[in-house]
């Protein structure tokens, strides 16, 4: 009988992405293997989009929401139905179902002091591991086993049908290149680049012959609103029109992508289009685009990467000094970049 497992995925688009290698990883050690992922409504587009998810469950709980009783009717329905479950998300509330389900092997990291929810737990070495897609592809190997290398990387696969009903519901045509601007970070401000600089860059694009769509979703309205309406030029807001779904298709046109650091950044790696990745409160020594068409801009400052939603000292100078040239010249490497070229080490940009 194949061995069944269970994964329970995060939470956040992103990282929905980069939990990919570990099925793949998964698949590869046990082809035989049913993998099922259980995650939020709103990444499951995602997951149809992986070949090595066999099925999905819809995680019903939201963050932060404990719910016990519900959690222990979910549980109990799972009985039975799997050999090993391992659980990416840190938190205790994560690993309560699986042993309300009485899954006999539960893997996953200690966490919030997770020893008696998991009985296959693993204790992570964050020097070792300082990669978040590290972190979760070393759980398809046995406890302390090294993670072999390289990772495979995240790969959505497109259905050319579904794209093209897309950009039929959409009113889209593909006809000119086109370049996505994903302006939106969930995380917080200190994570997005200045509107005023979305805007300039969108001049010098159409004025270049290029169509700019931008990408987001409905929180994003505000910003991807205020780019289109400051650029004075052609361009398509798509922030809030889209499904998920709908998203990822489109993306997967793009002559280029540039990106904040957020979900739609590993997507649009996933799907291997050329990226220009934007960093400011973050790091991309954790989080970078797992691409080897990607480029990185950040500025390198004394005091970035904070990790702060908000900048603490109220100046934002990682983005705001972040000037368009800087990103118009990574365009120009990531697009000149012969083709399998590996992705450009971390080197900051400094401004003159």
């Amino acid at each position: 009988m194949a061995h069944r497992i269970l994964v329970v995925a995060p939470a956040w688009v992103g990282d929905s992405v980069m939990a990919h290698p570990l099925y793949q990883r998964i698949k590869q050690y046990q082809p035989d293997a049913h993998l099922t992922v259980i995650a939020p409504d709103w990444t499951l587009p995602l997951l149809d989009r992986m070949p090595e998810v066999d099925a999905t469950l819809r995680n019903p709980f939201g963050h932060g929401a404990l719910k016990l009783g519900e959690r222990y009717k979910l549980g109990r329905q799972l009985r039975g139905q799997f050999d090993q479950v391992i659980v990416l998300p840190n938190s205790l509330k994560s690993a309560l179902v699986p042993w309300f389900a009485r899954i006999p092997q539960r893997t996953g990291f200690v966490g919030e002091g997770r020893y008696g929810l998991l009985n296959d737990f693993r204790v992570l070495d964050r020097k070792a591991l300082p990669q978040m897609v590290e972190r979760f592809t070393v759980l398809a190997e046995v406890d302390g086993a090294a993670l072999p290398r390289p990772i495979p990387a995240p790969k959505l696969h497109i259905d050319p049908a579904s794209r093209q009903a897309a950009l039929q519901a959409l009113g889209l045509s593909d006809a000119q290149p086109v370049v996505a601007f994903c302006p939106g970070a969930e995380y917080g401000p200190a994570k997005r680049w200045p509107a005023r600089h979305f805007t300039e860059l969108a001049r010098r694009l159409v004025s270049q012959g290029y169509a700019v769509w931008l990408f987001g979703s409905a929180k994003d309205k505000p910003d991807t609103s205020a780019i289109a309406e400051q650029a004075g030029v052609p361009m398509v807001d798509l922030a809030g029109r889209t499904s998920l779904a709908q998203a990822i298709d489109l993306l997967s046109i793009a002559h280029l992508v540039v990106t904040n650091d957020s979900g739609l950044m590993h997507v649009a790696a996933a799907l291997e289009r050329p990226i220009v990745a934007l960093y400011g409160s973050s790091s991309p020594e954790f989080t970078p685009p797992l691409s080897k068409q990607a480029e990185i801009v950040t500025l390198d400052l004394e005091c970035s990467p904070c990790f702060e939603r908000q900048c603490p000292l109220k100046h934002l100078d990682c983005l705001q000094k972040l000037e368009p040239d800087l990103v118009e010249a990574a365009m120009a490497r990531v697009l000149t970049k012969p083709p399998g070229t590996p992705a450009s080490p971390y080197i900051p940009v400094l401004p003159v």
